[in-house]
């Protein structure tokens, strides 16, 4: 018979354990001070983060997405939450430190409920039925805008930017936003369809931010290899290459033995005439400017300066889709296809120097259906975080006019979802309506903390704006610049729905995910001696 003193063994020696509360509290305790970390980044009056990794290279940033890319975070918990920020970006591209925000509201309520004893099931179920009628009132509060309304869609990109570094510029930038995103939109199947990837960002390190400038075409990171071939081109007809103008090697080995030296020559002789053979196709094609993914020997680019072509090699794979968009060229893979329909057009084809920094612009394309934004600063730093800054406009851009529906930011929305929960939770009643409660109590912390990191007083901020949303007045919050409590949509502070929405959603998701973890099984990290490292990962060193 068994000893029921004796215990049973299950899990393997070292594995860490937490159960019931203590897991749950410590979960809940994580996720909040995620939270914690890019709260006070939140609005335009936010602050910034300085992030150092192990290499010693400094990022300074308050994108909420790029402080939690950055940070190592080890609890399981807490990187749930900085997956909250992740697909937040990835599906909008803005609102990710609110997302956080409110994840860690939700899990802070959350905690007041269960120590009053309601069982995180129910907190779940609570939060899931506002999560839905949180949603409905978003569609219920957004406003219809047209595709063609520019100064809405500038709008959008300055509240957007108004969080970043980036402010300061807003105007020059917006407009650089709106006409790039406009002039990519393509119908497919009679959809509209916008792919950011035809927008690219060439970041210089001189300059002003006030000397960004929207290139109607491609600039390329590259410098013409030699002063023979021609510094500019105009009326550029463009020749796309994914074929080596060089000598093709044989697809087998093979050894030449060469025994006199004319024989030599004649080898030579040989290649030259295969090379000058391909220049000659592209001459009378009419192409002036040859750009190739694939490499251009040296006696091709000597030919080809002599006839007036420009030619650039080894131009990158992404970037050639690009300049077919832009140029309305075909990308060919074989000389033998070469036509006058298979070129590209651009007004100017140039190399430029900015500093120590050389470019190749190809510029005033008639109908681009693919753009450059020539991003300046002075400095690495800032040039980052305006690339960032103008990643999360271009994606606000995009999503609105993919959904032709926005809402009114600055917490006016997340306030006035707040008050018609707190109304409906009473009628739902029980400890479902305690939960409902408690998701609208969280809701407030968006128009809170844009007042706290503003420097004025949340309390007497919420007090009005809740005031004014009693009254009818469901735009109203907190205006930054002025601190008084206004309506929004009069002072253009509005994002795209899609924002909303998805914040409600993930920051809902998260939390109720971590709120239902009662047990955490955690193993015991391997300690691997230097000959064990070895046989699994390989000696590096030897490399």
């Amino acid at each position: 018979m068994m000893n029921p003193q004796q215990p049973i063994i299950v899990l393997k020696e070292g594995t860490k354990e937490e159960k019931g509360r203590d897991a749950q509290r410590n979960n809940i305790a994580a996720g909040i001070a995620i939270a914690e970390v890019v709260k006070s980044t939140l609005g335009p009056k936010g602050m910034d983060k300085m992030l150092v990794d192990s290499m010693g290279d400094v990022v300074v940033t308050n994108d909420g997405a790029t402080i939690l890319k950055e940070i190592d975070v080890e609890h399981p918990a807490a990187k749930m939450v900085v997956e909250v920020a992740k697909s937040q970006d990835e599906e909008c591209g803005d609102g990710t430190t609110s997302a956080v925000v409110l994840t860690g509201e939700l899990l802070k309520n959350a905690q007041k409920l269960i120590d009053q004893n309601i069982h995180p099931t129910i907190i779940a179920q609570g939060y899931r039925k506002a999560m839905r009628r949180a949603k409905e009132i978003l569609e219920e509060l957004s406003i219809d805008i047209k595709s063609n309304d520019k100064e809405t869609l500038k709008s959008l990109v300055l509240t957007s930017l108004a969080s970043k570094n980036a402010s300061a510029e807003g105007e020059n930038l917006s407009k650089i936003v709106v006409a790039s995103v406009s002039k990519i939109i393509e119908n497919i199947d009679n959809k509209m369809s916008i792919d950011l990837d035809n927008i690219q960002i060439q970041k210089v390190t001189t300059g002003a931010i006030s000397d960004t400038t929207l290139i109607s075409g491609i600039v390329l990171d590259k410098e013409l290899e030699n002063e023979e071939i021609p510094k500019k081109i105009k009326n550029a007809n463009i020749l796309l290459l994914n074929f080596p103008l060089e000598v093709r090697k044989t697809e087998v080995e093979a050894n030449i033995q060469i025994t006199d030296p004319s024989q030599l020559q004649k080898f030579l002789d040989e290649e030259e005439r295969i090379i000058k053979e391909m220049v000659e196709k592209i001459k009378l094609s009419g192409a002036n400017v040859v750009l190739n993914q694939k490499g251009i020997d040296d006696i091709a680019t000597y030919y080809l300066s002599k006839y007036g072509i420009m030619s650039v090699r080894r131009v990158k794979k992404s970037d050639m889709k690009k300049l077919s968009k832009a140029t309305g060229g075909k990308i060919l893979a074989n000389l033998e296809d070469i036509s006058k329909d298979s070129l590209g057009y651009a007004g100017i084809v140039e190399e430029e120097k900015f500093g120590d920094a050389k470019v190749i612009s190809i510029k005033e394309c008639k109908n681009p259906k693919s753009m450059s934004i020539l991003l300046r600063g002075p400095t690495d730093h800032i040039v980052d975080e305006i690339e960032r800054a103008l990643h999360d406009a271009l994606s606000v851009v995009k999503i609105a006019l993919e959904d032709k529906k926005i809402i009114v930011g600055g917490g006016a929305t997340a306030a006035e979802i707040a008050m018609r929960l707190k109304d409906e939770a009473p009628i739902i009643g029980g400890r479902i309506g305690m939960a409902m409660e408690e998701f609208a109590n969280a809701l407030e912390v968006i128009p809170k903390t844009l007042a706290e990191n503003a420097g004025y007083d949340p309390i007497d901020i919420m007090l009005e704006i809740r005031h004014q949303h009693k009254k009818g007045n469901k735009y109203h919050g907190l205006d930054i610049e002025t601190g008084k409590v206004e309506n929004l949509y009069n002072n253009a502070i509005i994002e795209p729905i899609r924002v909303g929405i998805h914040e409600i959603e993930a920051s809902t998701e998260a939390a109720i995910m971590i709120l239902r973890i009662d047990d955490v099984i955690a193993s015991k990290k391997v300690e691997m001696n230097e000959k064990e490292k070895n046989d699994r990962y390989g000696n590096f060193n030897q490399y």
